[in-house]
């Protein structure tokens, strides 16, 4: 794990780093990982039709920038999202947070707890900026572009 806020007057990041989810094969992935780089943090459902329609777009800007992580944290259970990327499939890491991710969100500042809802962190693991609803693939293209 970088220790990179350790240094004095560095930001630390993001309380939010310190969650760790499952993958799909039951591997715990800790967040602390996805630091040094961007990370697009997408909340998901697959019951949510804005969410399975903007995976595509993720998917292409994952492709796009190599030096950026993108990540989808599923508000749902592994089981439907196992019979889900069977018809879906996306090249970016797709994490389980369960019905617990509303609460997540809510901590991360969507209020509402509605999906989807992206959170922009920083290389060092802090908020640059969150989305509400479906992503807009020129804009957050252009956003990473500026981050990179």
């Amino acid at each position: 794990m970088p220790l990179q806020w350790a240094y004095a007057g560095a930001v630390p990041p993001d309380p939010f780093y310190a969650n760790g989810f499952p993958d799909l094969q039951g591997s715990q992935v800790e967040l602390t990982k996805y630091l040094g780089k961007p990370l697009v943090l997408n909340f998901w459902a697959t019951w949510c039709a804005p969410c399975v329609k903007e995976m595509p777009d993720l998917d292409h800007l994952h492709a796009k920038y190599p030096g950026v992580h993108i990540v989808g944290l599923a508000v749902d259970t592994q089981v439907n999202i196992e019979k889900f990327i069977q018809k879906v499939q996306v090249s970016y890491p797709l994490l389980v947070a369960g019905h617990g991710g509303i609460q997540l969100m809510r901590a991360l500042g969507n209020k509402q707890g509605g999906l989807p809802f992206t959170v922009v962190f920083n290389e060092k693991g802090q908020i640059a900026t969150q989305i509400l609803g479906q992503i807009k693939p020129d804009e957050l293209d252009a956003y990473i572009k500026n981050m990179i």
